[in-house]
């Protein structure tokens, strides 16, 4: 996995899991043929060693022979001991001289009735079940007889069984590591495709997008990544359209500052009058200018978290009347209509009136701005706890599909007329973040060609504290 650091460490992972798994199943299963066959394998001596009891107490002249028959035909070895613990009988492979698994405490119990099992490992290596009966002799009992079982056959078949077990562990680690490699690399991929996208768009390749379709979390990592791209790319472009309206709205004034500026002091004006509107316009320049710092100070302050309110008992009422006034010379220049209503019982509102202010007369400049004809109506409505400021114009609107950003930094709708229009698209973008910051709601409804609806609901009691 070249260059896939990930999907390295994504298959290890999987095979460690898969490795441990496959290493306690074999133990498991090692463990369960192990404990069958010593089952098989005592239960198997027990019965041999519960045939040679009868043939030994039949009595029969015979049942010595049998026994040594018997024994020789079942591969098993017997050893019978008397009271005084000589050895009256053997058969078998085993060497009679080697009695070392019969033991003073074992004789003790099977002379007292009672049968004994055990493992023995000879001098040799070699194992062995071990299983002692009592002979009774007419109630008495009379001998002990040991029948030795060899766990050779045992320990073959368990070592066959390993080997089975180890051949399939090792097929199976195969095969679980080429399906592993496989798994790690199509999960890795899309990771992989995603850091690659992030390192283009960090390079400022905002045209990258990821074409990951799948309905799982990284299908919607990789569809939060294309937002994120778009809204990167819709960023950098509004912010060099608004670096151009921006220099257009300084280049203009800043034209008339210096040409109207240099017709006064060269006094190339022939009368007082025309004296007067020149400086009238280089008046009106700088105003617009200041304007525009206004503007731009307060993005800054916005981007840095420091807008302070100073919060008191605030006459919207009296505000909204102010701005409708400020504004009806310039409604009536382009022959607008322009109309206050108030609605419900006018009180007092808890909030900051110069910020209020502010946005009060940003809406309204924009519904003056951007109508041409018709009317603009403002209403005011006074509702239990809150009070509702509308502004409603029969403006150009605003497009339906750019009704989501039109609350962005730099954005500007209809930019194709925004020379006509002028503003620098910061107006709504400072309106609503001071409407966030007075605890209050905004909301803008719009129809291309058939005006705009803006409505502000400001709450009688912001959650602030005063700064």
């Amino acid at each position: 996995m070249k260059n896939n650091i990930i999907g390295f460490k994504l298959g290890l992972a999987i095979m460690s899991v898969f490795l441990i798994v496959l290493l306690f199943l074999g133990v498991a299963i090692d463990r369960m043929f192990s404990s069958f066959y010593y089952k098989e394998m005592r239960t198997e001596t027990e019965e041999l060693a519960s045939h040679f009891t009868v043939m030994a107490e039949s009595q029969d002249t015979t049942s010595e022979q049998m026994m040594r028959t018997f024994a020789e035909f079942s591969n098993v070895s017997i050893f019978n001991i008397s009271r005084d613990s000589r050895l009256t009988l053997h058969s078998g492979v085993h060497d009679s001289a080697d009695r070392s698994f019969i033991h003073g405490a074992d004789l003790a119990r099977i002379f007292s009735g009672t049968r004994v099992s055990l493992l023995y490992k000879d001098p040799a290596g070699h194992r062995y079940f071990v299983t002692g009966r009592p002979i009774k002799d007419g109630g008495r009992v009379s001998s002990a007889l040991y029948v030795m079982s060899s766990t050779q056959s045992m320990v073959q078949s368990l070592a066959s069984v390993r080997d089975i077990l180890l051949l399939s562990g090792i097929g199976a680690f195969v095969l679980a590591l080429g399906i592993t490699w496989i798994i790690a690399r199509l999960l890795s991929r899309p990771l992989v495709q995603m850091q690659k996208a992030t390192r283009k768009l960090a390079a400022g390749e905002l045209e990258t997008r990821l074409t990951i379709g799948s309905n799982d979390e990284i299908g919607f990592l990789a569809a939060a990544i294309n937002d994120l791209a778009v809204d990167l790319q819709r960023y950098r472009d509004t912010r060099q359209e608004f670096l151009a309206n921006i220099s257009h709205e300084l280049r203009t004034p800043i034209t008339y500052l210096q040409g109207y500026a240099k017709v006064v002091k060269d006094e190339l004006y022939e009368t007082e009058e025309e004296k007067k509107l020149y400086l009238d316009i280089i008046g009106q320049e700088a105003h617009r200018i200041q304007h525009l710092v206004e503007d731009l100070f307060e993005l800054a302050k916005m981007e840095e978290g420091k807008i302070p309110l100073h919060l008191e008992e605030v006459d919207l009422k009296r505000i909204v009347d102010q701005a409708a006034r400020k504004l009806e010379l310039t409604a009536k220049e382009k022959g607008l209509k322009l109309a206050v209503v108030h609605n419900g019982q006018a009180s007092l509102l808890l909030g900051d009136s110069k910020r209020m202010e502010q946005i009060v007369m940003n809406l309204l400049e924009n519904a003056v701005r951007y109508t041409d004809e018709g009317e603009i109506n403002v209403q005011l409505n006074y509702l239990p706890g809150s009070a509702v400021f509308i502004v409603e114009d029969t403006g150009i609107g605003i497009p339906e599909a750019e009704l989501p950003y039109i609350f962005d930094r730099f954005y500007r709708v209809e930019k194709s007329r925004s020379r006509q229009y002028g503003g620098t698209g910061l107006g709504l973008s400072i309106v609503n973040k001071l409407v966030e910051l007075l605890d209050g709601s905004i909301r803008i409804t719009s129809k291309a060609g058939a005006g705009t609806r803006c409505e502000v609901k400001f709450n009688r009691q912001p959650n602030h504290e005063g700064s």
